[in-house]
């Protein structure tokens, strides 16, 4: 009796417990083109060197998220990497790892700073000998400073570019544009989104998007860093986005829509009875407790009847000979 109620017990645990591993992300696009010549970062360097300077403040800033899915769940902030030494910075008492809240330049109105594009674009267009007070979240209290803009001599050092990639609603591989390409196009050094790849399948290329296109504004707000772009395409209720783009030094404004990822697995069961899978093109199902059994995909297929008879088919290594 004892052995029948544990068989009892032990028969629906071992049904329950079957299980198949699920991806936890959805696969690459299989059809994205990305020329390699567009990965490399343009070399540009001896014209960037040419560029006005702006002015100097001695702070050299960066994303205070470290990660990308801080980028991606967390609101932007301005970290101070560095203080160079005998700079309008130092003497003014700022820090390493002081995250910057807002900017007074003379006096005008506090600005918040949020992308490095927008510091960058500070020390652009203010004049040297201008005074800056800063506010500052230093170990979570608020630290205040002023400083005297000095004249910069010599172009600051480059920055890197970053690749980003959205394959869920466009299929699009973008980088941050280089300080040539992005003041060319009217934004500030660390703004802008240069397209370097796109899925065959995009929507994005029936409005026109073409490789190198510069993303300048995303609905009518200028572009300060590829990341917003990103997080308005994974907004989940849009349709479009508008985008202003630069193409040989001219800009033009396109309505770009946004699509949806295909399914392209589908599962179906009737235990004992019959189960159907399809898999990115390979399917397979079976019947009646196996005995008729079936898997196929584009290059061939193959058919069981009763455990003991097989047929099947599939393509050749080589082409058919043409007809004369």
């Amino acid at each position: 009796m004892r052995q029948a109620l544990a068989l009892l017990l032990v028969v629906p645990l071992c049904a329950c417990s079957w299980s198949r591993e699920l991806p936890v992300a959805p696969p690459p696009l299989a059809d994205m083109e990305e020329p390699l010549e567009l990965r490399r970062e343009p070399d540009d360097e001896a014209q960037r060197t040419t560029l006005p300077t702006g002015a100097f403040s001695g702070l050299v800033v960066e994303d205070a998220r470290d990660t990308l899915a801080a980028k991606l769940d967390e609101p932007s902030q301005l970290r101070v990497a560095a203080v160079v030494e005998n700079s309008p910075a130092m003497a003014a008492g700022f820090q390493v790892d002081d995250v910057l809240v807002e900017a007074t330049i003379g006096n005008a109105a506090p600005q918040s700073l949020l992308r490095t594009s927008e510091w960058r674009q500070l020390e652009l267009t203010t004049a040297p000998g201008t005074e800056v007070t800063l506010l500052v979240d230093r170990a979570g209290r608020d630290a205040k400073g002023t400083m005297v803009l000095a004249t910069r001599v010599r172009a600051p050092q480059r920055i890197a570019t970053e690749t980003f990639r959205e394959e869920d609603r466009v299929g699009v591989v973008f980088r941050t544009a280089t300080e040539v390409e992005a003041r060319a196009a009217g934004l500030a050094p660390g703004g802008g989104a240069v397209v370097i790849g796109l899925s065959r399948s995009s929507p994005w290329r029936g409005c026109g998007i073409r490789f190198l296109d510069v993303l300048v504004a995303i609905d009518g707000r200028p572009l300060l860093h590829p990341q917003d772009l990103l997080n308005a395409l994974r907004e989940p209720l849009r349709e479009s986005v508008q985008l202003s783009v630069v193409r040989d030094a001219v800009t033009s404004t396109v309505e770009a829509p946004l699509s949806q990822r295909a399914r392209a697995t589908r599962e179906f069961s009737v235990p004992l009875v019959f189960s159907y899978e399809n898999d990115r093109g390979a399917s397979e199902w079976s019947a009646v407790l196996g005995l008729f059994h079936y898997r196929g995909t584009n290059a061939a297929w193959r058919f069981r009847l009763l455990w003991l008879i097989r047929f099947g088919r599939g393509d050749e290594d080589r082409l058919l000979e043409s007809g004369s």
